[in-house]
């Protein structure tokens, strides 16, 4: 996610409200004006924002693309190439396309994607051309720095509700909102028409937390509590495991460790690996086989 609303010169890609625009016009659902031509997706579902058929591996690098098209669009890019694109999103270029071509963009041959186009089908693809309200249940650490990111703005998600249940966080200011007692879950579900439930508890509350949720209608979670969550058919939940992360992390920094020569036991001296580099009297000449003291003397 980004973190900041797009700047001028990214030909007016986010509005205020985190709708996505093309030539600084929102969707409206209809056909589009990119550069003065009218354009249609054909394959991109309506308000639903997301396309029949489209793998979930190719929705999961959605947002990767998204982001890097916003990147190419503050430095003033209006076209660009599929190698250039996927490059910027850490893919290979035959992926990308394909990708894309779920979405009904094949690019032009010989000048490739227009950005401003391909950010309002990502965009409305995966349903970013609507405000969504979301809920944190869990205003510790976690749920703090959830809410003070100003990157949920800018992308259309709006922070609607914070509740916890200790007495003396309820009550408290956090990122213009008023830290609500979990007892006020399903009311403000309700008055907020909530579509997203975060989790950020502790795993001991966080099942419970997502049954009320279930409850109340919520069927799309983020779960940030270290444990997998039980829910029925139609609730999907997408989870964030720090801790998980990390651990892969120092698996990779472990394996390169060991094979950095700097990382093995250094030779000592006439032992296992001792290239004789340290001696002084060290020549040329090809080494000659030991002899022991007492092959010596009966030589």
């Amino acid at each position: 996610m980004h973190s900041n609303a797009m700047s001028s010169g990214a030909s007016g890609h986010a509005a205020s409200n985190g709708r996505a625009e093309v030539n600084g016009r929102a969707d409206a659902n209809g056909p589009v004006k990119v550069n003065g031509r009218p354009h249609t997706d054909g394959r991109v579902a309506g308000d639903g924002g997301q396309a029949d058929g489209i793998p979930e591996a190719t929705v999961a690098r959605l947002p990767v693309y998204l982001r890097a098209l916003y990147g190419l669009a503050e430095r003033g890019i209006s076209t660009v190439a599929s190698e250039e694109l996927a490059a910027a999103a850490g893919v290979n270029s035959a992926k990308l396309r394909k990708d894309l071509s779920h979405l009904g963009s094949y690019g032009i041959r010989g000048v490739g994607y227009d950005v401003d186009y391909l950010v309002y089908q990502v965009s409305r693809t995966l349903g970013l051309t609507q405000d969504w309200p979301v809920v944190i249940v869990g205003a510790g650490n976690l749920g703090r720095a959830l809410a003070n990111y100003g990157g949920f703005v800018s992308r259309g998600f709006t922070i609607s509700a914070m509740l916890d249940s200790d007495p003396a966080i309820v009550g408290n200011k956090i990122a213009r909102l008023t830290v609500r007692h979990v007892d006020e879950l399903e009311a403000l579900v309700a008055r907020h028409k909530v579509a997203i439930g975060v989790i950020a508890t502790p795993a001991g509350s966080a099942q419970a937390v997502c049954d009320r949720l279930v409850s109340a209608g919520v069927t799309s979670i983020l779960n940030f509590a270290p444990l997998v969550l039980s829910v029925p058919e139609g609730v999907d939940v997408r989870k964030v495991d720090l801790s998980i992360e990390l651990q892969i992390l120092a698996f990779h920094a472990q394996r390169r460790s060991a094979a950095r020569p700097e990382s093995r036991p250094a030779a000592t001296p006439g032992g296992p690996g001792d290239s004789g580099g340290g001696n002084p009297k060290a020549t040329d000449e090809p080494s000659r086989p030991q002899v022991s003291p007492e092959l010596a003397a009966k030589g």
